[in-house]
């Protein structure tokens, strides 16, 4: 939602306010709905043989690139898991795609058959998972959020410090506390041509 704002507040507007949904093309999600699916199947220690089987040429190379990455391949925690917490008055939270650890040491994974943000330091979805996961962990060495980009088999680590910590506590609160109060949803047109509300827009 805050990532939605962030990128057209009027695409906010008509998503989580007027509740209007855009029906996408299966295809959109598809592969990646099949990898993030057989990855939460395989490190639950369900029997994938037959899904494998399934995978055409271009997911089974995305799902060896996943399987191999190093950061997959550590303790499994939990996946597919709901975590929330509250800063100040507000509630935020996601679904981490994992939780792996070595150790004391816990990552964040989220698998990215897209693109992944263009500035993940800053980006809502690693403030909040980090934020979130701290407050659940509690005690722990260290924890870094991991984007895997599966596009171009490359890994973005972010690790939060007590800097990041308070920076992305107090920025979380501005934007919920903005976003709440706001009556104001101005569209963004540069955004428009990649939208799938831009039919709905005056632009």
């Amino acid at each position: 939602m805050l990532k939605t704002f962030a990128d057209c507040p009027y695409k906010y507007y008509l998503k989580y306010i007027r509740k209007i949904s855009i029906p996408q093309p299966a295809s959109y999600f598809e592969k990646g709905k099949k990898i993030h699916a057989l990855a939460n199947y395989y490190l639950r220690g369900d029997d994938i043989s037959k899904i494998i089987k399934g995978l055409d040429e271009e997911e089974m190379t995305v799902w060896n690139m996943l399987f191999n990455n190093e950061f997959f391949q550590m303790s499994y925690v939990k996946s597919e898991y709901n975590l929330s917490c509250k800063i100040g008055e507000f509630w935020i939270g996601g679904r981490l795609d994992a939780l792996m650890r070595n150790g004391e040491d816990y990552y964040i994974l989220d698998y990215k058959t897209g693109s992944i943000p263009k500035n993940p330091q800053q980006d809502f979805q690693t403030m909040v998972y980090l934020i979130c996961a701290d407050r659940k962990l509690k005690q722990y060495n260290s924890l870094r959020f991991v984007y895997i980009d599966l596009k171009n088999n490359h890994n973005e680590v972010i690790e939060l410090t007590p800097e990041t910590r308070k920076d992305y506590e107090k920025t979380l609160e501005e934007v919920c506390k903005y976003i709440s109060y706001t009556e104001e949803y101005p569209q963004k047109p540069e955004r428009c041509s990649f939208c799938e509300y831009f039919k709905m827009c005056n632009f």
